[in-house]
This record gives C-alpha cells, sequence and structure tokens, in this order.
C-alpha cells in the first residue's frame, strides 16, 4: 500500500501539503479532486517520485509498476503503433534482455530470454497497441502513420495510448479527458473499470468519475480528506459537511454574543459581579470554531437578447467542408464532409450535436459561425441574427499578442456608435466579473492558461449580447466550479444553443434535443445520451470487427505470395506454439473459475464483515482477471484460425517456377 504520514509538500513558498497522512491500498479507484493551484498534480508528483517530501515520511512499494501520461508532446517518425508498443516497459526489457543474450551467444540464457519475451506478449503486442488506438478513436488506417503527421491533440492519445499499454500496479491519470470526445471517452471508461490495478485520476468530468472511481481525494487547505463512494455522493456528503460547520459556528458565534452581551451589562454591578466571572471563564474555555471558508465561485450569466429571429436559421440542402488551398491544381474541388444537409434552428432550441471524432461537427459548426464558406446549398439567416462562437481552439477567436482589455475595447468599437464607448473602468469591471483583476486585464493572452483563455472568450461572448451560441467542446480547460456556472448560465439563456460537447453532465443538463453528424450526414438522433453511449458501444463493436476482417484479407493477401512454401515450416511451428500458449489459458482460466466458485460458496457461509469484505474484494479481482484471460483465449484463437489458414491458401498458389 501507499503511506502518508504527516507529509509536508511545499512547492516553492507555498505549503501544499501541511502534516497530511493517507493510506492508499492496493486496488483502490480514487479520484482526486480540489480547485486548481490546491497541489493535485504536485501530489502526482510526489507519487511518481519526482517531487519528494519536506517533511514526515512517504513510501510506495517498490515492486509497484508505475503508468502514467507523460505531458510532453511526442515527435519522430515512428510509426504510431511502434511509438504506442513502446509503452510497455516489461515487453522493452525482455526484448532489450534477448539483444545481450544474442550478442553472447549464450544458449541457456538466450532461452531464458525468448521464454521471458514471449510471457511479455510479444506475439500480440502490435495487436493489443492497435486495440488501445482504435479504442481511443483512431482509424485503421492510421495506425502506421508517422507520430509527427498528427495534431497535438491526438499525439496526446497516443501518449495516452502508451501509458495504459504499460502493465502497472499503479496508474496515474491526470485529466486524461481533456482531448478525448465522447466516443472515446466512453470506450475509456469501459477499460478503466476492467484496470485491476490501483488507480488515482485527476478530472473535472463528474460522470467520468463517477463511472471509474469508487473513492473520493479531496485535497484543500493543505488537507487529505477521503470520502467513500461516488463522486456525487461526496458532493452530497460535503455539502451536508459545510452546512453543519457552518450551523455550529453560527450557534457558537450566538452563544458567545449572548455571553459577551451578559458581562458587558453586569461586570460592573457588585451583585453580579461573580456570575459576570463565571461566565468570562465560560467564555475563554469556549474553542473559537472557524467559519467556512470557501473559494468564491465563479458565476455569470447571459444577457438577455435583443431579439429572437424565428426562424433563427434554415440549412438547405447544404454541403459543408473545405475549399481547396491556395497551392491546389486549378479545377480542384473543395473536400466536403457533410452533405444533403437540411434542417432548420428555432428561437429557444437547447440542440447538443453529437458524433465521433473526424465525422464534422467542429466543420458544422464553424460553418454556421461563418469561419467557413458552405460548400453548396444555402444557409439562410433570420433577421437580427447574433452569433456568439466558443471555438474548440480558443486562438481562433482570440488574439495571442493582445490583452484581454484590448479584446474587450475592440468589440467595443465595432459595436457601439462613436463616442459611445464605455470607459475603461467600466470595461475593467465586465472584466472583473470573469475574474481577469488587476494586472490580468494587461496579460497577453497567449501566455494564459486554458482556462483564462476559456474564460475569456465566454466573457466576449456575454459582452455581445448574442441570441445563439455556438459552443464547440467549451469545458476542456474549465474546472468544476466553472463547469457548473456554464451550465447554470446556459440554462437561463433565453437564445438558442448548439452545443458540442464530450461534457455528458453538461449535454444531460442544457440539451433536450439532439443532432448526430456520422456518415457524411445530419440527422436528428431520436434518443437520450444513455440510448447514444450504447450505440456508440455498438458502432466501436462494428469498427472493432471490420478492421479485424480488413486485417485478415491483407494477411492472406500476403500469404498467397509465392514464398508461401517457404513459409510451411515456421507456419507449423507458430501454430504449436500459439496452441501452447492457448492451453495455458484455458487452464488458468478453469483455475480461476473453480477458485470463483469456491469464493461464492464461501460468502453465502460468511459471517463477519471482515471476512465478506475480504472475499468480495478478491472476487472482483478474479472478474477483472477472467474478463482479461478471455479476451486473450479469444485473440489466440483468431490468430491459430489465421495461422492454420496458410498452409491451405498456399496450396491454391501455383508455384511461378512450374
Amino acid at each position: 500500500m501507499i503511506s502518508l504520514r504527516e507529509v509536508t509538500l511545499r512547492r516553492g513558498t507555498k505549503v501544499l501539503l501541511d502534516r497530511a497522512s493517507l493510506t492508499i491500498s492496493a486496488g483502490e479507484r480514487i479520484g482526486l479532486v480540489g480547485r486548481n493551484g490546491t497541489g493535485k498534480s504536485s501530489l502526482f508528483a510526489l507519487l511518481d517520485g519526482s517531487l519528494h517530501e519536506d517533511g514526515g515520511e512517504f513510501s510506495r512499494p517498490a515492486d509497484w509498476r508505475l503508468a502514467q501520461v507523460a505531458q510532453q508532446m511526442p515527435s519522430g517518425n515512428r510509426s504510431a503503433t511502434d511509438f504506442v508498443v513502446d509503452g510497455d516497459s516489461v515487453l522493452l526489457a525482455a526484448r532489450s534482455q534477448v539483444r545481450r543474450a544474442e550478442a553472447d551467444d549464450h544458449g541457456e540464457r538466450l532461452a531464458t530470454a525468448y521464454l521471458a519475451l514471449h510471457d511479455a506478449g510479444e506475439h500480440d503486442a502490435e495487436a493489443r497497441a492497435q486495440a488501445l488506438m482504435l479504442g481511443l478513436g483512431f482509424r485503421p488506417d492510421e495506425l502506421d502513420r508517422p507520430v509527427d503527421s498528427f495534431s497535438g491533440g491526438w499525439r496526446m492519445r497516443l501518449q495516452l495510448a502508451r501509458a495504459l499499454m504499460c502493465p502497472a500496479d499503479l496508474l496515474l491519470l491526470d485529466e486524461p479527458t481533456n482531448h478525448l470526445d465522447l466516443d472515446a471517452l466512453v470506450w475509456l471508461e469501459t477499460w478503466l473499470r476492467r484496470y485491476p490495478g490501483t488507480l488515482l485520476v485527476i478530472s473535472h468530468d463528474r460522470e467520468f468519475l463517477d463511472a471509474v472511481t469508487t473513492t473520493t481525494l479531496l485535497i484543500e487547505d493543505g488537507r487529505l480528506t477521503r470520502y467513500s463512494g461516488s463522486y456525487s455522493r461526496f458532493e452530497e456528503t460535503r455539502a451536508e459537511q459545510v452546512a453543519l460547520q457552518q450551523n455550529a459556528y453560527l450557534r457558537q458565534q450566538e452563544r458567545i454574543a449572548h455571553l459577551q452581551g451578559f458581562i458587558s451589562r453586569f461586570k460592573a454591578k457588585a451583585t453580579k459581579a461573580r456570575q459576570a466571572q463565571s461566565r468570562i471563564k465560560a467564555l475563554e474555555r469556549i474553542e473559537r470554531l472557524a467559519p467556512v471558508l470557501t473559494s468564491a465561485d465563479f458565476a455569470f450569466e447571459f444577457s438577455a437578447p435583443a431579439n429572437l429571429p424565428n426562424p433563427m436559421l434554415v440549412i438547405s440542402d447544404a454541403s459543408f467542408g473545405y475549399p481547396p488551398s491556395p497551392d491546389s491544381l486549378p479545377g480542384t474541388p473543395p473536400r466536403v464532409i457533410l452533405g444533403s444537409v437540411s434542417r432548420s434552428v428555432l428561437p429557444g432550441q437547447r440542440i447538443g450535436i453529437l458524433g465521433a471524432n473526424g465525422q464534422g461537427k467542429s466543420t458544422l459548426v464553424r460553418t454556421i459561425a461563418r469561419a467557413l464558406p458552405c460548400v453548396s446549398g444555402s444557409l439562410t439567416e433570420g433577421k437580427g441574427l447574433s452569433i456568439g462562437y466558443f471555438a474548440q481552439q480558443e486562438l481562433e477567436v482570440l488574439r495571442a499578442d493582445e490583452t484581454p482589455l484590448q479584446h474587450l475595447l475592440r468589440l467595443a468599437r465595432q459595436s457601439l456608435p462613436s463616442g459611445q464607448i464605455d470607459r475603461e473602468q467600466d470595461l475593467r469591471s465586465f472584466l472583473g466579473s470573469f475574474q481577469f483583476t488587476g494586472e490580468m486585464v494587461r496579460q497577453a493572452v497567449g501566455t494564459m492558461s486554458g482556462g483564462e483563455k476559456a474564460r475569456l472568450v465566454l466573457c466576449l461572448i456575454v459582452w455581445q449580447r448574442p441570441n445563439l451560441l455556438l459552443l464547440d467542446e467549451p469545458t476542456n480547460h474549465l474546472d468544476l466550479p466553472t463547469r457548473e456556472a456554464l451550465a447554470l448560465a446556459l440554462n437561463e439563456f433565453e437564445g438558442t444553443v448548439m452545443l458540442v460537447s464530450h461534457d455528458r453532465s453538461l449535454l444531460r443538463s442544457v440539451c433536450d434535443e439532439f443532432w448526430l453528424v456520422s456518415r457524411g450526414r445530419v440527422e436528428e438522433f431520436s434518443g437520450d445520451l444513455d440510448d447514444y453511449q450504447r450505440y456508440l458501444l455498438d458502432e466501436a463493436r462494428r469498427n472493432r470487427e471490420a478492421a479485424k476482417g480488413s486485417a485478415r484479407e491483407d494477411r492472406q493477401r500476403v500469404r498467397r505470395a509465392p514464398s508461401a512454401n517457404g513459409q510451411a515450416r515456421r507456419t507449423a511451428a507458430t501454430l504449436k506454439q500459439l496452441q501452447r500458449d492457448r492451453e495455458v489459458v484455458e487452464k488458468t482460466l478453469a483455475d480461476l473459475q473453480g477458485e470463483q466458485r469456491s469464493l461464492e460458496a464461501r460468502l453465502g457461509d460468511a459471517v463477519s464483515l471482515a471476512e465478506i469484505s475480504d472475499v468480495g474484494t478478491r472476487l472482483n479481482r478474479i472478474e477483472s482477471e477472467l474478463s482479461a484471460l478471455e479476451d486473450r483465449w479469444l485473440i489466440l484463437s483468431e490468430r491459430i484460425d489465421t495461422v492454420a489458414e496458410r498452409p491451405r491458401a498456399a496450396a491454391t498458389v501455383p508455384d511461378p517456377s512450374a
């Protein structure tokens, strides 16, 4: 287990942990929460060894293997699959052992090294890596692309896949959902629920935390406080505690005021002096409670729109996409992403835009926001339509070299008649309502954090008083209190909202209808978010089966080459090894199933809570192990079937030398 005893942790002069104590047992699934700047990432740095405690004692089992998402942007010309495979530290060590044994030409060590390589999963490493990548949203045709060819968000997905590839007893995930869309997020939740090790997650996505964690750890005022149950349960318990603490403080203040009032009235009277003295002593003995001091939550609201066109927008047989690049050949047609789109947008609608990554959600929103031209068809805007656009990449609507004050001043000059521009102090006050105070109003946007940029975009949108809000992943860099403030503001907004988000809590609380962007079309989705999650899992399953079928066809085409006859002996050896591997898996499955039946019978006879807890914990671990072994059995069986087809395929290929 992991142990912190009276640990003090500082970053510079700031005390992040003040004599904090904590125990984390093997197999726990913990969500680490707290306001920005309280020390969540620093606690992770303590756990991974990159920071050391300034006081107290910290210990982590020496034999625990650790995995986490590297924060630096990966680069290089290596294939994406190879990059992810290298996340398997056990496999890399086994490969290194083989290379050393081959260099020494030592037979016994070579045999041991090859056995270790086999046990590390060399035979299916590529398949395991590609399964992770497909789950995180990569297309089959992208698996062998160079790392450098991907955008920043997709490279961070590669880092996540690489971390999941690593066999680990302790997995640390710091905001793993930031670069994921909803389909990849649903897949990641499923994967993490089956992860058998100890899991610590930092996330601002409440539904994600509810899905993958069973304990919540709050870091606040240098203390670590553990709460059992989901994140939603933590919020309920925390609210109850705060209310009780505040009520106790108020009651104590009333008692103190009563005592002080008696002392003030009767201290000078001889007949009451003794009673006054007893109350002074009682007052001195009171252990003063502190008031509940919480950081002021961020709150804002959208102003009522000046008008509400009806309809807001009419899309008629439109195609959405991108025009040819300037260096394209004359006559190059535009690249169409979505076609034959006919929809109407009405006042007061709350539309959630769903769809897998790359299907065209952002293309649709950017075209409606006038950032892209319509390829064909028409977009007819209602008279007086005013759009507030939150771009997924904030710098699409912000200028990195300008300050918040310059941004707001430019908007004021564009929208107000000459001579009516608000005084600078008024603009400063407006920025202050979005937590841009003091010198922050003159700080270059390019030096700001993602959360600060997101707040500035919201600030500029509110100032413009739009009647149509187009929000493309507005929560990517927002903490939980700011997300809650956004949800409240959107629910009070009198205009129309079109929202793209992987934050299911925001979608559930704001949207009452959904559009599905898929396979080049935009259609109404007749269901709720739970229905959509089931749809995503079904789609992912079909895509994996299609990818496997395509890969199998490719392998069969390769095997039909003239070299098929020369492969026969190697094929037979491979088939034999795979069959032995499957037998080992089958035996392990049988042993675990037997233990499972025995424990279930024991659970029925258990009398103590401790025994029930121990048996239940072991049954949960067995269930995870059985699920992983069943997947391994299926992979091995598929490989056996594929390899067994080789002799038959070779027999159909005529000998070119004949």
